[in-house]
């Protein structure tokens, strides 16, 4: 019996609907840390006027014989650029996710990766050549840097914002598991008893979509809680989704931080601990007491010395240091666990 309901219910929907076309996107996050700042690489896109966005195609299996494939494919006709290591972050399959389909053109479902790599000076001339660029992503989320301090924009604008946006009629909490929207935007921003979690980048930057803050939201025609003539400043957009995409894989090497050394393939094969530390509270956005990250690192056994110095800094010479590979097979999550100030 339910089979046949079943049965009529779906000839009813193709009776009523047209089928959908599905397409397959690949979408790539590469980042990079030099001089303390954290990188993401743009390209520009085909589309005139549109925002620069992430190295990105659509997957076709006539040519590729992966995703991974299809993607190393497309990064390098994008960027020049040869990438090591990508793992697969999320699928991304919203409705109106690309803000400039056209009617007839198949839905796009993106398949984002994450890619960590080293800038050199044959990279930035492969990349000019190309179009493509380094962009600090702090430029697309400036409230996620703490290093500082708090950030100013989060009590002059996004703090008033969303306790207007958190009292308006929630008709959606449903969909994230009975959390009230208040309960959202205290959890997402550290609100109240509870503590800035940086790992929640992607709950934040989809809270500000949502309220109707982000300029994609805007471009994207989205319904949204606030109403607003103006938008404030709060970062600089990117085609697509893709700044939403940048947020996932933001959260997600945050998170990794603390469970897989994943920091050392953003580091030179020799570093000193100042250079190690910058670069983990650069990816963090958090300031992390010396004394602290140092005896960690150390008695964690992350590390070994290699005998030499750097006089770099013009100060006193610094112990060279490099990642002691052993480690992966000693512990089966040899991260670290600092405490972010």
């Amino acid at each position: 019996m339910s089979n046949a309901v079943e049965t009529g219910n779906a000839a009813q929907r193709g009776a009523d609907m047209e089928p959908v076309q599905l397409g397959i996107g690949l979408s790539a996050v590469i980042v990079s840390v030099k001089d303390k700042v954290p990188f993401v690489l743009t390209v520009p896109q085909k589309v005139p006027d549109e925002l620069s966005g992430l190295p990105s195609g659509p997957f076709d299996p006539r040519v590729h014989r992966t995703f991974e494939l299809g993607l190393r494919a497309f990064v390098e006709e994008q960027t020049a650029l040869h990438i090591g290591h990508v793992e697969q972050l999320y699928t991304f399959g919203d409705r109106d996710r690309y803000s400039l389909a056209r009617v007839g053109e198949p839905h796009m479902v993106s398949v984002g990766y994450l890619a960590l790599t080293r800038q050199t000076p044959e990279s930035e001339r492969l990349l000019a050549r190309q179009g493509a660029r380094w962009r600090p992503w702090y430029d697309f989320f400036p409230w996620e840097d703490w290093r500082g301090g708090q950030p100013k924009m989060l009590e002059e604008i996004i703090h008033p914002s969303m306790e207007t946006f958190s009292k308006a009629p929630d008709d959606d909490a449903k969909t994230y598991h009975e959390l009230s929207r208040k309960d959202r935007y205290q959890l997402a921003f550290g609100v109240g008893s509870l503590k800035w979690d940086e790992e929640r980048v992607l709950d934040r930057y989809e809270l500000l979509y949502g309220s109707g803050l982000m300029r994609e939201a805007l471009r994207d025609k989205q319904p949204t809680a606030l109403e607003r003539s103006t938008l404030p400043d709060l970062g600089e957009g990117l085609a697509h989704d893709h700044r939403r995409i940048l947020a996932t894989a933001l959260s997600r090497l945050r998170a990794k931080l603390k469970y897989r050394p994943v920091v050392f393939e953003l580091m030179p094969p020799e570093f000193t601990l100042t250079d190690l530390q910058q670069t983990v509270e650069a990816i963090s956005g958090r300031h992390i007491h010396k004394q602290n990250f140092r005896r960690l690192v150390e008695t964690g056994q992350l590390v070994e010395q290699t005998g030499r110095t750097s006089t770099a800094t013009g100060g006193r010479p610094a112990a060279l240091y490099r990642f002691r590979r052993d480690i992966l097979k000693e512990r089966p999550a040899p991260g670290l666990r600092v405490s972010l100030l």
